[in-house]
């Protein structure tokens, strides 16, 4: 089932949504890469860091969602595209793609069931001693997740909405140890970030411009806002507001910064 993502509700958060990609970035140690990619790119906020740092590599933004990529063209200087990284990642038959020196994946996979099957494709598509780094979130059993999966399997809301996609990731450790036997040097930790929110439902602002918006989105007009009723109630018990209005919502990050083999080849 598709859905849409809205850029301006995704960048309500920007800057606590930003931190990852930067301690991410902070642990790449590519100096004068040619070619560099942002998988996931999103409204391209985060991928103009990337044209900062590198200033004289061919910087692209790719995402699937054509509202995305509409928003992040309003940067210039960097190349958009709207693609599905399943096909961006397959084998080039007539080897006309150029090898990536740094390929970058913020807050993406965690949307593909089967990424973990796809992390040899991504590899191959680096050159010998580049650098790939991604970061999921690891929070899929918080609250803020739970309690959208308890509603959503009840009726009568369930019917609308067992198709609809929901983000998953594995353990530091698993993408370690497939990383490792692909010939790479690994680099994987976790952190958990407490985020300081505030406003009427701010978790609700939250998830619902991210892991519940296709939730929402697949729910008729006259069930989502019945939806939406619970699952604010719900979530405000989970995360109480202090006595100044503040909301303490942990998060859990994987990160992981792995370098290709310099006598790794490229598949074509």
């Amino acid at each position: 089932m598709s859905h849409s993502w809205d850029p301006d509700r995704y960048l309500a958060y920007a800057d606590e949504r930003g931190r990852p990609f930067v301690d991410l970035l902070a642990r790449v140690h590519a100096e004068r890469p040619h070619v560099v990619v942002d998988l996931g790119c999103g409204p391209g906020n985060l991928t103009a860091l990337l044209a900062d740092r590198w200033a004289g590599a061919q910087v692209t933004g790719i995402d699937s969602s054509p509202e995305m990529i509409a928003a992040a063209r309003e940067i210039d200087g960097i190349a958009w595209e709207v693609a599905d990284l399943r096909d961006w990642a397959r084998p080039d038959p007539l080897a006309l793609r150029a090898p990536v020196d740094v390929l970058v994946s913020n807050a993406t996979l965690q949307w593909l069931p089967d990424h973990l099957a796809l992390l040899p494709s991504l590899v191959d598509r680096v050159a010998p001693g580049g650098w790939f780094a991604f970061q999921v979130p690891g929070n899929f059993g918080e609250p803020s997740h739970t309690i959208r999966t308890d509603i959503a399997e009840r009726a009568p809301f369930a019917e609308h909405v067992r198709d609809v996609a929901v983000p998953a990731s594995h353990e530091p450790a698993d993408y370690l140890r497939l990383l490792l036997d692909l010939g790479c040097e690994v680099d994987a930790w976790e952190t958990t970030y407490l985020h300081v929110l505030a406003g009427p439902d701010p978790v609700f602002d939250w998830v619902s411009g991210t892991g519940a918006r296709p939730t929402l989105q697949a729910l008729p007009d006259d069930l989502r806002p019945l939806f939406e009723e619970e699952f604010r109630a719900l979530l405000r018990d989970a995360y109480p507001a202090d006595a100044a209005g503040r909301v303490v919502m942990p998060f859990r990050r994987i990160f992981v910064v792995a370098r290709k083999g310099a006598d790794v080849g490229v598949t074509a």
